[in-house]
Formats: structure tokens, C-alpha cells, sequence
């Protein structure tokens, strides 16, 4: 597996695994699966009530914390600068660790008009060491300009929907050229139709591999790193069994061209949608 350069200079592995809705001892078992088969990128958030299920997971794996790289995120409801500061201490002792690798603010919720606000609470924290990066979910250009006009400093990670429905390309090249690692929630389409695509069932069949592992290489080509989620061993290995082949021009192209207008999912359109 590749890893990808941030900004500040970490580095973040191509492939995550997802935990949301991961949680008790089910999840436990899953995401200590998950660290068995070889997955380092942990992701979870404030918003997820399972930081504690994420933290347990990595005390009982045989995998070292310094290996691993957790991803946890701010909630809407507190992005004021001192209640975020709080919010990102009960993360880290929810997940009794001493810091986090990877911290997110969920949704900008533009509306409010606090996400700078929010933004200088986790520049603080991380240089107070209680977090090595920082970055985003479901900004758009227009929000990370803003957070650069504002305080000069650039998320390493934009994490958004993104899938072959919902393709996002702008948005990844605007990341990609201010150094940002795009980051796919989703990435496979949750429960939506794109997993049983007969486009890329054809695809799939000519190398030979699973629907999952062509949406995923897909996202590996594109330099993006997806994030799936399972609880099932054979479904986490085959998700991150994808680094042994190369799709050609032609085949992204035609991943590329099954996107929507308006693919979104759920219709959370960062513009409007209000997280709390």
C-alpha cells in the first residue's frame, strides 16, 4: 500500500477503514479484524458515539499505537474555539489515548458562519501536541479559501462524499493543487446501486476482480483515499487487495463518466446541510 504526503509532513496510507455504526463489542471485534489484516487508517468521529468502541479495539490489538493512525471529528454543535477545544480533549480521552493522529471538522454548517472559528481551535491543538493533523470533511473550495484568507493555514485532508455516482472531480483538483489529500466518505456508495453497476461489473470481469476492488482502485488512480467499512475478514482483505493491478485510461474514464448531476446520497449538500 502507498502512502500519501500531507502538508505538515505526515503521511497517510491509501486505503482507511471506517467504522461508523462500529460500535460495543461487535465493533471491537471488527476494527481489531480490521488492524489484523493489515489497516492503519482508523476513522471515526465525536458524532459516531463509538471513539470509545475505536479506542478499546486498539488497546486489545497487538498492533502499536505508533502505528496507527486515528481520525476523529469535531461536531457542528461545537465549534465555538473553547467548546471545540474540549470537544477534542473528550476525544482523545474517550479513546484513552494521549493524542490524535488525524482531526476533522465535520461539516463547515455555513449557515452559523463559525468554522474559522472552530478552524484556529484545532490549529491551537495541534500546536499544543494534542493533535499531529488537521483538515476538513465536506468543504468546498469556497470554505478552504476562506480558511486560508483567514488564518494562512491550509487542511492537510478534505475528506467528502465521493463515488462513482458523485465523481467530485473539480473538488479534487482544486485539493490537489493547494497539497490537500482528498479523503472518500462512502467511497463504494453505501447501500446505493453503484456496488451491483453493470458498467463496472464489466470492468470487474475483465481483471478479474470484485466490484468493491474496481470502485477502489478507481479512487487509488485518482489519488483519493477511500475509506471502506466492513465486518466481514474476507470483505476487509478483498478491499485492501487492490494494489496488484492498474486500470487503464479507458476504464476510469468510463468509471468517471457514471457520475450524476447531483449524486449525492442523501442530498447533503455542504452549502445547506446542517450537522449538529
Amino acid at each position: 500500500m502507498k502512502n500519501l504526503n500531507l502538508l505538515d509532513g505526515q503521511v497517510l496510507p491509501q486505503i482507511g477503514f471506517g467504522t461508523y455504526k462500529l460500535n460495543g463489542s461487535e465493533g471491537v471485534h471488527a476494527i481489531v479484524n480490521a488492524l489484523n489484516q493489515g489497516y492503519r487508517v482508523l476513522d471515526t468521529a465525536y458524532n459516531y458515539e463509538n471513539e470509545g468502541t475505536v479506542g478499546r479495539a486498539i488497546e486489545i490489538s497487538h498492533v502499536s499505537r505508533d502505528q496507527i493512525i486515528i481520525t476523529s471529528k469535531l461536531p457542528g454543535r461545537y465549534q465555538d474555539y473553547d467548546a471545540a477545544l474540549t470537544a477534542i480533549q473528550e476525544s482523545i480521552y474517550r479513546l484513552n489515548v494521549d493524542y490524535i493522529d488525524l482531526y476533522l471538522i465535520h461539516w463547515p454548517n455555513p449557515k452559523q458562519g463559525k468554522y474559522v472559528e472552530a478552524w484556529k481551535a484545532l490549529i491551537d491543538a495541534q500546536k499544543a501536541g494534542l493533535i499531529k493533523s488537521i483538515g476538513v470533511c465536506n468543504f468546498t473550495q469556497e470554505h478552504i479559501e476562506t480558511l486560508e484568507r483567514e488564518t494562512g493555514v491550509l487542511p492537510a485532508v478534505n475528506q467528502i462524499e465521493l463515488h462513482p455516482y458523485f465523481n467530485q472531480k473539480e473538488m479534487i483538483q482544486f485539493n490537489k493543487e493547494k497539497g490537500i489529500v482528498t479523503e472518500a466518505w462512502s467511497p463504494l456508495g453505501r447501500a446505493s446501486t453503484v456496488i451491483n453497476d453493470e458498467n463496472i461489473a464489466t470492468i470487474a470481469e475483465k481483471y478479474n476482480k470484485t466490484i468493491p476492488q474496481i470502485i477502489l482502485r478507481w479512487h487509488v488512480q485518482n489519488g483519493v483515499v477511500p475509506i471502506p467499512k466492513s465486518t466481514s475478514i474476507s470483505r476487509q482483505i478483498q478491499n485492501k487487495d487492490v494494489f496488484d493491478f492498474a486500470l487503464t485510461d479507458e476504464d476510469l474514464e468510463k468509471i468517471d463518466n457514471l457520475t450524476q448531476p447531483d449524486g449525492r446520497l442523501k442530498g447533503q449538500d455542504p452549502d445547506n446541510y446542517e450537522e449538529f
